[in-house]
């Protein structure tokens, strides 16, 4: 019987002695390195409109602990949360006063704003702590964050923050720190309350009573059977409202959602989206709950691979931290690679002109509508590809859909694509009858080879057949490569984060810059083409 049996087994077992211990607050507390008659805080002077109002920066933090303004430090811990107070001592310049700072904060606070500060400041902190100071807020913490913080951490201090864990929160760490870091197991919790099926409501209220405080949520009772088998979860307020000689297996959801320790966190977070849980079980290979997996955890999972995603579709490499605690230095080397590797794919589309520069310098105002096209098939592709990745990554759709999805994406390719060339058509005669493009040889249809005149609607020259001729085929010309890129580039956008898929590599490899990298040689070879057989080859 394992140690985690043994403390389940106590529990049932209703150990009598009481937890006499309470949280003292910051004004009764001694600091270290602060006087024992410090004044009491008059609570009616302040309200938490007051302290609401001012928030909390660097500057007012800094203030107060170069100041030793304890009552003002008082107000911060009450009415401030834990998040803003660690954004603002990230930004403390001396370490000395963010090691003032835990020294003073009750206990309840310190783990929490540990836990929110940037893994750099961590580190400093934990280098400069003694052991006595980073006890006191290791064996506060959760064992799930505090894996997450030593696993990122050189081996010296990793090990420094092992020695101040007491001996379960180290055994539960160095069990979390075993798991894959994109699965279910780096980031689940196992502070959880596990009790068996047949245990009466009244007997189970207690022991939540005794032991729930421990625990990352008492929202969420998970039940086992008499093997360890998980069977069933039991919500906080299904409890409550229940008999009190019913037992667990009675009214717990016997069809609770769970997943096994290998699963990829991602999923993790979409199942608990899908099924509104505020908790779910984590399983491991002999289908016995090894631990649990909290919204927060999972809210967290979402915005990282979201963040990911966004960075990757822009061609930028992950970020390690936020952007401003990420320095200069790193984000170059993550946006360098990138910038190179479209750099040289861009080599294509250099290609392809030079191949047909020649053809270009017969009808030289095709040069003009490059550009246009490039942007538009990238810009049409770009809204496809961001609708597959999103829909990839909530799982509303899979490759096995992809037949579904390319007739979709092609019907709506064609209206779309229809509505561009109809307005491409006007809008690029109009370019050319006012001379924002100049048409060479429309002019030259008016005035004469080698003329430097340009016929436009405000000099009343442009209203000749032979000028007409040449406007109204270039816009088609454009017009009917606008239409065909369209369409190409949506198929091609649904293409490739599917294949990817399929593939088992994520979708959103597949970004937009190399997206538009392809579609803009495909662009290219469509619009000469189309030029050589309808245009150049009457010239």
């Amino acid at each position: 019987m394992d140690e985690e049996e043994n403390k389940n087994k106590e529990a049932e077992d209703v150990v009598e002695k009481e937890n006499d211990e309470k949280d003292v607050p910051l004004s009764e507390e001694t600091p270290l390195n602060a006087e024992n008659n410090e004044e009491e805080l008059d609570e009616s002077e302040v309200t938490s409109e007051e302290i609401n109002d001012e928030r909390i920066s660097p500057e007012i933090l800094e203030d107060a602990i170069k100041r030793r303004d304890l009552a003002k430090l008082k107000d911060i811990f009450t009415y401030i949360p834990d998040i803003d107070i660690a954004q603002a001592a990230s930004e403390l310049e001396d370490i000395k006063d963010l090691i003032y700072l835990f020294r003073l904060s009750p206990s309840e606070n310190s783990a929490a704003i540990f836990d929110e500060l940037p893994q750099e400041t961590k580190e400093e902190l934990v280098k400069a702590m003694t052991d006595r100071e980073l006890v006191r807020i290791i064996n506060e913490s959760s064992a799930d964050d505090l894996a997450d913080i030593v696993g990122d951490m050189p081996a010296n201090l990793a090990n420094k923050v092992l020695r101040a864990a007491d001996k379960d929160m180290r055994h539960d760490i160095n069990k979390l720190l075993r798991y894959e870091d994109d699965t279910a197991g780096a980031i689940m919790t196992t502070e959880f309350l596990e009790f068996k099926s047949n245990l009466t409501v009244s007997k189970t209220i207690e022991l939540v009573r005794k032991i729930g405080k421990d625990a990352e949520t008492i929202y969420t009772i998970f039940v086992r059977n008499e093997k360890r088998k998980f069977v069933g979860t039991v919500d906080l307020d299904d409890l409550i409202f229940a008999n009190g000689d019913e037992r667990l297996y009675e009214i717990m959801a016997k069809d609770a959602p769970f997943v096994h320790v290998n699963t990829d966190k991602e999923e993790v977070a979409n199942m608990m989206a899908k099924y509104n849980l505020h908790a779910m079980a984590v399983l491991n290979d002999d289908d016995c709950l090894t631990g649990i997996v909290t919204i927060d955890d999972a809210i967290d999972v979402a915005v990282e691979e979201a963040t990911e995603d966004i960075e990757k579709m822009n061609a930028v490499g992950t970020l390690d931290d936020s952007y401003l605690n990420t320095k200069p230095i790193s984000m170059a080397k993550k946006c360098v690679p990138w910038i190179i590797v479209l750099l040289v794919l861009g080599t294509f589309s250099s290609m392809v002109l030079s191949i047909f520069q020649e053809r270009l310098s017969v009808l030289p105002v095709l040069a003009a509508f490059i550009p246009v096209l490039m942007d538009t098939g990238g810009n049409a592709g770009g809204q496809t590809i961001a609708l597959m990745i999103r829909g990839l990554a909530l799982k509303e759709f899979g490759p096995k859909d992809a037949w579904k999805i390319i007739r979709k994406e092609f019907v709506s390719a064609l209206i779309i694509s229809g509505c561009i060339a109809l307005f491409s058509f006007l809008w690029f005669t109009m370019e050319q009858y006012t001379g924002i493009v100049n048409n060479t040889s429309a002019n030259e249809a008016i005035f004469g080879a080698g003329s430097t005149d340009i016929a436009t609607i405000w000099n009343g020259q442009c209203w000749q057949w032979g000028f007409a001729a040449q406007v109204f085929r270039v816009s088609g010309l454009v017009s009917l490569t606008l239409f065909i890129t369209t369409v190409v580039s949506k198929l091609i956008a649904v293409l490739l984060p599917i294949t990817a898929s399929a593939l088992k590599k994520d979708p959103a490899i597949v970004s937009q810059p190399i997206l538009t990298t392809i579609i803009d040689v495909s662009s290219l070879l469509i619009y000469f083409a189309i030029a050589e057989a309808l245009v150049l080859s009457l010239l």
